[in-house]
């Protein structure tokens, strides 16, 4: 496979591209709760667990420089800023189901209970 170059970076598989646009631990969970409708950043906050108010900015600011998402501000006191989907991170949606529904077939093979209980 041939390798190539992209915004100075050197990439050997088509995989390793589309793991830059999404990969991680925190750019599916993002993608996954933006395709219903937008979201505000405190309500991504608030749906993610465990993620840090500067991770979840490092993280928009990323997927929205790789046009996986659209950052709107709206002109008002206070300032109002909405995080939704483009077209691009639309096509992310059925990759990261197929990952998520292989994430549950391979925890049930190693016999983990999920969700665990409480």
């Amino acid at each position: 496979m041939p390798q190539f170059f992209h915004d100075k970076r050197l990439y050997y598989t088509p995989i390793e591209f589309a793991l830059s646009h999404i990969g991680g631990t925190w750019k599916m969970p993002i993608l996954w709760r933006l395709q219903e409708k937008p979201l505000r950043f405190s309500e991504l906050k608030k749906d993610i667990p465990h993620i840090t108010d500067k991770m979840l900015t490092s993280q928009l600011r990323e997927l929205e420089s790789k046009e996986m998402i659209h950052r709107e501000v709206y002109p008002v006191v206070p300032p109002k800023v909405e995080y939704s989907l483009t077209e691009k991170g639309k096509k992310s949606i059925p990759v990261i189901e197929t990952i998520m529904k292989y994430g549950y077939d391979l925890i049930q093979d190693a016999g983990i209970t999920f969700p665990p209980k409480e």
